[in-house]
């Protein structure tokens, strides 16, 4: 129980309760002196703008990406293959959540590892560099092909073990790393941005097949998707926006 004086006006000075919390004080008063006897703290509910800020420019740059990406082409692949949407959306969504999870976390870690100058430049130079590779093509090498296999469970497997190595070193996975770095302390925002994104160009992809990418022009996607990182590598490298 901790006690303390009146100010001259009669009550206790209380602190500032921290933003977006609030606090509950019950007193007991004696003779000279009035103790805090419980508190109890409630947050606010309520997403926070970065969390937000994270979740929405995560979800339209990855979405943007993928388009025409080499794991979207995989896609197409397993889609045109196996010819059952479920276990293959399944599979991407799992393959995705785990590698853009690590992606993430590193993107995370980095922030604590590097000085804010240095950190600062590397995510403007990188967030330029991806912009120019996103005016790069992407193919599907022939060792990403889709294997022969039997039932959903068999499709599943394969869905997630190829597109977890095909998007490793990827251009989306390489964005979520970035994007973890950029909102510092918003991570699990980023994952679920990223993640949601994949799932807007790939799903889609896998319940239409070629009609869906066919009618996509990617080659203006992929130009608003460079816009849109160079204007993230700039506003780094000017430290505008955190």
């Amino acid at each position: 129980m901790a006690c303390a004086a009146p100010d001259p006006a009669g009550q206790m000075a209380q602190p500032d309760p921290r933003p977006g919390e609030t606090d509950d004080l019950t007193f007991l008063a004696g003779p000279g002196k009035v103790c805090v006897i419980g508190i109890s703290r409630c947050m606010r509910p309520g997403y926070s703008h970065n969390n937000m800020e994270a979740f929405l420019v995560s979800t339209g740059i990855v979405a943007l990406a993928e388009m025409g990406d080499k794991t979207q082409l995989l896609s197409l692949v397993l889609a045109a293959r196996y010819r059952k949407p479920l276990p293959i959306i399944l599979g991407i969504l799992i393959a995705t959540v785990v590698n853009h999870g690590f992606a993430g976390a590193l993107g995370g870690w980095i922030t604590h590892v590097l000085g804010e100058t240095l950190l600062r430049w590397i995510l403007g130079l990188g967030f330029i560099a991806m912009a120019a590779w996103m005016l790069i093509p992407d193919k599907l090498d022939d060792a990403e092909e889709a294997k022969p296999v039997k039932g959903a469970l068999g499709i599943l497997a394969t869905t997630i073990v190829a597109f977890f190595f095909a998007e490793m070193g990827d251009k989306t996975q390489i964005a979520t790393i970035a994007l973890a770095a950029r909102f510092n302390g918003a991570v699990l925002a980023v994952v679920a941005g990223t993640t949601f994104g994949m799932m807007l160009a790939n799903a889609p992809a896998v319940l239409l097949g070629d009609k869906f990418a066919n009618k996509m022009p990617i080659g203006l996607v992929h130009k608003i998707a460079a816009g849109i990182f160079l204007v993230l590598g700039v506003l780094a490298l000017l430290n505008i926006g955190g």
